[in-house]
């Protein structure tokens, strides 16, 4: 880092040619966030005034954000995505982060576990396990890609907590800094923040059986390793933290109250979580 204060958006290029956008504040265990499916490294900003004593990370991934997007949609896929955390790793001069997975991010991290598990120090997976429920992915396919129905980030304030399962008690003001996290405001109405190429990206990799991912979990459970899962989550099932725990039984686990898919990670008990976890890796 050229400057371990500076909450700026910066770049670097992929094997491919890609110029990736990422954030790299503060300093001490590098603390590498991923992000969600559509989203980027923003989604972190209301957890890193909380993780003032590391160096923390955020990446957008390629064709979100303000990353590039890829001319062959079909590289937005887990593997590719593992590959540009490694080169990021390697262009930062990183040998070891920790990892906290949203979602999508917690995926790409079962992936780094099996091809560069000496890079891992440990992984925080928000609310995404080896197994995904099918009902939430459902929900997730009837909006990816496409542009929401509400003109103006207010509009979309008001509707988010009719659309979003599992959710309560979340203040309007809230809400509005989602909507404008997640669209740009046009005259025309809201636009997505991510390459709509995703969508076709998604929908052609699931023609393909979805690999077993409990062997890729169980290579990475003799690494400090936590979950929090929303305690509404339509994504990641009770029935799946206990299964991760009986694996690892020393598993941190937090069930966050009134929140889905997936928590915002500043309430109380994710943040027990995560300094529960980052306090075992020896921060």
């Amino acid at each position: 880092m050229t400057d371990a204060t500076a909450d700026e958006i910066r770049r670097f290029t992929t094997s491919d040619g890609l110029s990736l956008a990422y954030r790299d504040t503060g300093t001490g265990l590098p603390v590498l966030c991923l992000p969600g499916l559509t989203r980027d490294g923003r989604d972190f900003d209301h957890l890193a005034p909380h993780l003032c004593h590391v160096r923390l990370i955020r990446l957008d991934w390629r064709g979100r954000g303000a990353s590039d997007h890829d001319p062959n949609h079909l590289n937005y896929a887990v593997p590719v995505e593992a590959r540009d955390v490694i080169e990021l790793l390697d262009h930062l001069g990183i040998g070891q982060a920790a990892i906290i997975g949203t979602s999508r991010g917690g995926l790409v991290a079962l992936t780094l576990g099996l091809i560069a598990h000496d890079r891992l120090a440990g992984v925080l997976f928000n609310d995404i396990g080896p197994h995904v429920e099918e009902a939430g992915l459902g929900r997730i396919l009837d909006y990816l890609g496409r542009d929401p129905v509400w003109k103006t980030h207010e509009e979309a304030a008001r509707e988010l907590p009719k659309v979003s399962p599992g959710f309560a008690n979340v203040p309007h003001e809230r809400w509005l800094e989602e909507a404008r996290r997640r669209w740009i405001e046009t005259p025309e109405g809201l636009k997505i923040t991510y390459d709509p190429k995703l969508r076709d990206a998604v929908l052609a990799h699931a023609e393909v059986p979805p690999p077993d991912l409990w062997p890729l979990y169980e290579g990475l459970t003799d690494l400090p390793l936590a979950v929090i899962r929303g305690a509404g989550s339509d994504i990641l099932s009770r029935a799946t933290v206990r299964r991760m725990r009986q694996l690892k039984p020393d598993l941190i686990t937090v069930e966050v109250p009134d929140r889905g898919h997936v928590p915002f990670l500043d309430e109380p008990h994710s943040l027990l979580a995560i300094e529960t976890f980052l306090e075992r890796i020896g921060t």
